[in-house]
């Protein structure tokens, strides 16, 4: 296969500008909570970040055994090795660094920083990330092998015109994290309000509303039990045959519980049907602002629609039959996750929250004019959240459209600085 690069770039096998290629322990580690010393496996390695939320802490002996392999420090680069080839991050320049290690199933390159920017080679393995984990083999699962990373080909230009083309890419990877951290302050904002009216009862006026018994508890006077099916009407999605090739195309989008992961509204979709796909089953098309909500295997990813879809059979999903209550529901199925999860559990190896189980799910709801009130105050935090989260989907395609450009170098940065 071709390596991406321009030309007059020498072509350098990875372990020639790396001082370093190992991977994480081999073996496991005893477990510590609230040690300070991190032991992380490629479901903690996603969006060029490092996730420590629910990381496994473990004892100080441990940690110092596995970091005599791993040296892991700022700039160094990770990727997944083992299940899904390719997830990547670089090691921030924060203490924490310092105190993390990595289970097998991630790879630690150490860029020589005298040939190589760490920043550059990051993009420069992610660009050509599908030839990468073609080298991974397995059956059961794919695992990339370090003698086959070491062995991987890159082409390295001078290290001027890395430091450019990685400048260049990391300014949009900055507007993305900035777009990401204000969707994460209203979100905050939006849930605070939530919580205060919803979960705590402290709603405008609450002084004067006593709390009476109700099945699920003290509740404000005026309040109710309400099922699911009484906020609108529930689809339980399903996929068109695979034998029927027709079925599928570019039309209407299909929706499947990856799609919903991360975000509060869906914008893509890895599958489409095609309009005779949607029309073999028309009864489950979902307007714009359907509360969709994952009942299958993973529960309780909650996410809503933007356009005219349909879901697979893994996905119950609400048609509201009053639009004040979207931004309050879909706070409450976020925050019934666990009930969800109880709901589903059957004994069997994957849970399953049926349509019926799902219907007559309870929860306790505010009065009309008070849904009405949070509605006004939220969904202006609602809108611009959708706004930021297209705005960070275009700023990824451009830059993932520069990337392969820049690297291959279609796009001369030379003249670009000279702009």
């Amino acid at each position: 296969m071709a390596v991406n690069g321009h030309k007059d770039w020498p072509i350098e096998k990875l372990e020639d500008v790396c001082s370093q290629i190992t991977d994480g322990k081999h073996g496991d580690c005893e477990d510590e909570p609230n040690s300070g010393f991190y032991f992380l496996s490629c479901k903690d390695v996603a969006n060029g970040k490092l996730n420590y939320d629910g990381a496994r802490q473990i004892t100080e002996t441990d940690f110092l055994e596995s970091h005599r392999r791993t040296k892991l420090a700022a700039s160094d680069i990770l990727i997944t090795n083992s299940g899904t080839i390719g997830r990547m991050a670089i090691a921030p320049d924060i203490d924490l660094t310092h105190r993390t290690t990595f289970q097998k199933s991630v790879a630690i390159l150490k860029p020589d920083m005298s040939r190589v920017d760490s920043n550059f080679l990051y993009y420069c393995i992610q660009a050509d990330i599908r030839r990468l984990s073609d080298f991974g083999s397995g059956t059961a699962q794919k695992n990339l092998l370090l003698r086959d990373l070491r062995a991987f080909e890159v082409r390295v230009p001078p290290l001027p015109i890395q430091r450019r083309i990685a400048g260049i890419l990391s300014a949009y990877d900055e507007l993305i994290e900035n777009s990401q951290r204000r969707i994460k302050i209203l979100e905050s904002m939006a849930r605070a309000l939530y919580r205060e009216w919803f979960v705590h009862f402290r709603f405008p006026g609450h002084e004067n509303v006593p709390l009476v018994p109700s099945s699920m508890g003290q509740i404000p006077q005026g309040w109710e039990v309400k099922a699911v099916e009484q906020f609108g009407k529930v689809i339980t999605g399903k996929t068109p045959s695979k034998a029927n090739a027709d079925f599928y195309g570019y039309d209407v989008p299909f929706v499947k519980t990856p799609d919903m992961h991360g975000n509060m509204f869906i914008l893509g979709t890895s599958e489409s049907l095609s309009t005779a796909g949607s029309d073999s089953q028309s009864n489950k098309t979902l307007p714009a602002g359907t509360i969709c909500v994952s009942c299958i295997g993973t529960i309780g990813v909650v996410s809503i629609t933007t356009r005219e879809c349909q879901t697979n059979q893994q996905i119950n999903a609400v048609i509201l039959c009053n639009e004040a209550s979207r931004e309050f529901l879909f706070l409450r199925f976020q925050d019934s996750k666990q009930a969800l999860e109880n709901l589903g559990a059957n004994g069997a190896t994957m849970g399953n929250v049926n349509k019926s189980k799902f219907e007559t799910m309870e929860f306790v709801s505010p009065p009309p004019t008070l849904l009405t009130d949070y509605h006004r105050l939220a969904q202006p935090l609602f809108a611009e959240i959708l706004a930021l989260q297209r705005q960070t989907q275009n700023l990824r395609r451009t830059r993932d459209l520069l990337l392969p450009r820049l690297l291959s170098g279609q796009i001369d940065v030379e003249s670009l600085d000279r702009a």
